[in-house]
C-alpha cells in the first residue's frame, strides 16, 4: 500500500489539493453516515482522514478552507422529527491513529496545563461503542426528553423512541435535579443477526451492520418499530448538570452506574501513557469477542478539574482522544473516471468502481485527487511521491476508516489491461465550457466560469443554505438545485425574494410539483426566520475562500457589527495602511486569508450581490461574554514573550473571556501588551509607539477575579 505523503512534506499546493480532496470525502461520509444510517466507509479511515485534515490545517492555517470538516460535528438533524436543542453542545472527538498520536495527545495535555513529562496525570480508557450517539434529560428525577447528536447544537427529538430501551431508567432516585445523560444506542451481534433473519423472512429491509440496524431503529416515526427492536445503551458522559457527579471521570462512571445506567465494564483508570497502550491491546484483543461493535478506545483526563481547564477547540475537547483501530483494504475494478466541479471551481477526479465490500460497507467510489495523483507526474512530468499513474481499466487497491468516500491505495500494474491509455484530464469544464487552468504551483486545475458556470453557482447556495451557515428548514440542496435550474434562484438575495415573486400569480411555489399550500407557506416561513442572522453565520454563508466557520466567528468577535467590518474591509482595499495592518494583527489572521477577504468585498459583482443579499437582512451583532466589571473589555491586548504561570492557550482565553481582543502584532491601535521573559520585537515595536506594557504579575494582578 502507497502511503499518504507525511503531512509535514508537503508542499502549499500539494496541501491545498489534500485539504480540497478531504473536504468532499467527509462532507459525503457525515451526510451518509448521520442523515442516512448508510455509511459508505468506515469509522476508522472517517476519523483517519478528519485528523490528517487537523494536521494539513494546522501546518498550514491559512489554507483553511470555509467548509473544514474540523469545524463540523455530525449533521443536520433529517426532517421528519422535531428538533431539541442541546443546553451543552455534544461535541466529537479527535482521533489517534498510531501510539505516537496518543503521545502527541499527552504532551499536548501536558503543555496546556504546565505540567512536566513526569508529572501525575491519570487517565481513564473505555472502549468507543459503534453506535449512534444519545443525549437524555432528566428533571427531578424524570425523563423528559432524548435527542440524537445531530450537528452538535441541534439533534432530533427521539424521546418516545428512547423510552423503550430498556437500558434507559424512566425515572432515577438521587439524581442532580438536572441532568443530561449521554452515551450510545447499539444493538449486539446476537441481536443485529436475528433482527436480520426476520427482516429477510417478510421480505422487508436488511442492515449492512449493526449500527446502521441501531441508527435506523432509534430514528423510527412510530415508536412502537422501536420497541420491536433489540437496542442497548452504554452511559459513558453527561451534558447540562445542576450539581456535580463526581471530581473525577471515573467517580463519575460510578455515579451514573448506581444511577443504574449501564456503563461499559472494561472502563479502566490508567495512571500513565504506558498503562493507555497496554489496555488499548488488551480491548483490541477481545474486540470479536464482545459481542458488540467497538471501532478504537477513548481516552479521557481524570481529573474533572483539569478538564475544564483545558476546555474545548471548536468542535472537539482538549482533554479526550479516541484512539482508533486501523482500516481495512479490497482489490476492485476502476470503470471510470468523473469530473466534479466544486463551489470554487476545482475540477475534481472520481473513481467509479466496480462495487467492493470494504470494512462491511459497499463501496463504489473514490477521490483521485488531482491531475497529477491520476497521472504519476506532475506538470513537469517529474515523478510525485503519491502519484499512481492510474488508468480506466486497472485494478486498483481501496480503503476506508472512518465514514467517508474511499481512496484507492494502490495499483496492480501486473493486471492493467493492453491498450489502457493514460487518462486526459479536461482543460475546459465539463459544466460550463470554460478554460480550465492550473496557476503556477497549484495542484488543482480550476474553472473560469465564475458565476456563469452552474456548477459553482449551485455549489455556492448549497454552502449558503449549509447548517453552518442559514440553514433555512426546507431549503436544502435539493431544492437549491431545483429552484436554480428553473431561474427562480440565481443568487442568495433571490431566496429573501421568493415569496414575492412566486408566493402569487399564474406561477406559485404551492403548484409545483413536490410541494402544496402547507410544504409552500412552511417555507416561505423559514427565510423569513432567518432574515436576522448572526454576523459570524452570514460572513460564513458567503462562503470566501480560505473563510471557515471558525475564522467567521473569530473576525465577527473581533469587529462586532458588520458596518463597521464592511468598513474594514473597504479601508484595507489597497492591502496596506492601518485598516490592512489590524486585519493582518488578528490573531489567526494570514495574508492568504487577509487577502481573500479584502479581495472579496472588493470586487464590483461579488460585492453587490452581498449587499442586495444585506438588504434583507438585519444582522445581529457577534455575541460578546458578560464583561460587566472587566478592566479589559473592548481592548486589543498582545501577548509575547514566555509566560510562567500560565500557558499562553490559557492566558489567550482568558483575555477574550474578559471581552479583550488578542491580536498577535502589536500597532498603534494595541491597548496593552503583556511581556514575559524573552520578548524581543514587540515590546520595541510597543515603545515606540507609546502602547501600555505590563509583565505576567501585571496582568494577573490587573484582571484579578474578574
Amino acid at each position: 500500500m502507497t502511503k499518504e505523503t507525511p503531512v509535514e512534506k508537503l508542499t502549499l499546493a500539494q496541501a491545498e489539493a489534500e485539504l480540497s480532496r478531504l473536504a468532499s470525502i467527509l462532507d459525503a461520509a457525515n451526510r451518509a453516515y448521520h442523515q442516512d444510517d448508510a455509511p459508505e466507509i468506515s469509522d476508522a479511515e472517517y476519523d483517519r482522514l478528519k485528523a490528517r485534515n487537523q494536521d494539513i490545517e494546522t501546518r498550514f492555517p491559512d489554507l483553511k478552507r470555509d467548509d473544514s470538516p474540523t469545524e463540523q460535528v455530525g449533521a443536520a438533524p433529517a426532517e421528519g422529527f422535531g428538533k431539541i436543542t442541546h443546553a451543552v453542545r455534544m461535541m466529537s472527538l479527535g482521533n489517534a491513529f498510531d501510539d505516537e498520536d496518543v503521545a502527541e495527545f499527552d504532551a499536548s495535555v501536558r503543555k496546556y496545563l504546565g505540567l512536566s513529562a513526569d508529572s501525575d496525570l491519570a487517565y481513564t480508557a473505555e472502549p468507543k461503542i459503534d453506535g449512534l450517539s444519545l443525549s437524555l434529560r432528566y428533571e427531578h428525577g424524570r425523563l423528559v426528553s432524548a435527542a440524537t447528536r445531530g450537528d452538535g447544537a441541534v439533534g432530533e427529538n427521539v424521546t418516545d423512541n428512547a423510552r423503550t430501551i430498556d437500558d434507559i431508567p424512566q425515572t432515577l432516585d438521587g439524581a442532580p435535579e438536572i441532568l443530561e445523560v449521554r452515551g450510545e444506542v447499539y444493538m449486539s451481534h446476537v441481536d443485529f443477526e436475528a433482527l436480520n433473519a426476520r427482516q429477510a423472512d417478510r421480505g422487508a429491509k436488511t442492515f449492512a451492520n449493526p449500527r446502521n440496524a441501531a441508527a435506523g431503529s432509534l430514528r423510527q416515526l412510530d415508536p412502537e418499530i422501536t420497541r420491536s427492536r433489540p437496542l442497548r445503551f452504554f452511559a459513558y458522559s453527561w451534558g447540562e448538570l445542576s450539581a456535580p457527579l463526581a471530581d473525577t471521570q471515573m467517580g463519575a462512571i460510578a455515579r451514573l452506574a448506581g444511577l443504574g445506567f449501564s456503563t461499559n465494564p472494561l472502563t479502566e483508570r490508567c495512571t500513565d501513557l504506558a498503562d493507555l497502550l497496554a489496555h488499548y491491546a488488551q480491548i483490541e484483543q477481545q474486540r470479536a469477542t464482545l459481542g458488540y461493535d467497538i471501532d478504537g478506545v477513548v481516552y479521557k483526563v481524570d481529573d474533572l478539574g483539569l478538564q475544564a481547564r483545558l476546555g474545548f477547540r471548536s468542535t472537539t475537547p482538549r482533554w479526550a482522544i479516541a484512539h482508533k483501530f486501523p482500516a481495512e483494504l479490497a482489490w476492485t475494478r476502476l470503470e471510470a473516471i468523473d469530473i466534479q466541479v466544486g463551489r470554487t471551481g476545482a475540477l475534481s477526479p472520481v473513481a467509479r468502481l466496480t462495487p467492493v465490500t470494504v470494512g462491511g460497507v459497499v463501496v463504489s467510489n473514490a477521490t483521485l485527487h488531482n491531475e497529477d495523483y491520476i497521472a504519476g507526474r506532475d506538470a513537469r512530468g517529474n515523478p510525485i511521491r503519491d502519484g499512481k499513474d492510474i488508468r480506466v481499466g486497472d485494478w486498483v487497491q481501496v480503503y476506508r476508516a472512518g465514514d467517508v468516500i474511499p481512496k484507492i491505495a494502490d495499483v496492480d500494474l501486473s493486471k492493467r489491461p493492453d491498450g489502457a491509455a493514460p487518462y486526459a484530464f479536461p482543460t475546459e469544464c465539463p459544466e460550463c465550457g470554460s478554460a480550465a487552468i492550473r496557476e503556477e504551483g497549484d495542484a488543482v486545475r480550476r474553472c473560469t466560469g465564475g458565476l456563469i458556470c452552474p456548477a459553482q453557482a449551485v455549489e455556492k447556495l448549497k454552502h449558503f443554505v449549509s447548517r453552518a451557515a442559514f440553514d433555512i428548514e426546507g431549503l436544502g440542496a435539493k431544492q437549491v438545485e431545483q429552484f436554480y435550474r428553473d431561474g427562480w434562484i440565481r443568487e442568495p438575495a433571490d431566496i429573501f425574494t421568493l415569496e414575492e415573486r412566486y408566493g402569487s400569480g399564474l406561477q406559485q411555489l404551492k403548484n409545483r410539483e413536490g410541494w402544496g399550500e402547507k410544504s409552500a407557506q412552511n417555507l416561505f416561513r423559514a427565510i423569513d426566520e432567518k432574515r436576522r442572522i448572526p454576523f459570524g453565520r452570514l460572513l460564513f454563508a458567503l462562503g470566501i475562500r480560505h473563510v471557515g466557520e471558525a475564522a467567521s466567528n473569530m473576525l465577527a468577535r473581533f469587529y462586532g457589527a458588520w458596518d463597521e467590518f464592511t468598513a474594514a474591509m473597504d479601508a484595507a482595499r489597497p492591502f496596506e495602511g492601518p485598516e490592512w495592518d489590524r486585519l493582518l494583527g488578528i490573531d489567526g489572521v494570514g495574508e492568504v486569508m487577509a487577502r481573500a477577504l479584502v479581495t472579496a468585498f472588493a470586487q464590483e459583482h461579488e460585492r453587490d450581490s452581498i449587499d442586495r443579499l444585506v438588504a434583507h437582512l438585519t444582522v445581529e451583532e457577534a455575541a460578546r461574554p458578560d464583561t460587566s466589571g472587566s478592566p479589559v473589555a473592548g481592548k486589543i491586548v498582545v501577548f509575547t514573550g514566555t509566560l510562567e504561570k500560565m500557558t499562553r492557550a490559557e492566558a489567550k482565553a482568558r483575555a477574550e473571556a474578559l471581552g479583550a481582543k488578542v491580536s498577535g502584532s502589536v500597532s498603534a491601535r494595541t491597548d496593552l501588551l503583556v511581556a514575559g521573559p524573552g520578548a524581543g520585537s514587540k515590546a520595541k515595536k510597543a515603545a515606540e509607539l507609546g502602547v501600555e506594557t505590563i509583565d505576567e504579575d501585571g496582568w494577573l494582578a490587573l484582571i484579578g477575579d474578574a
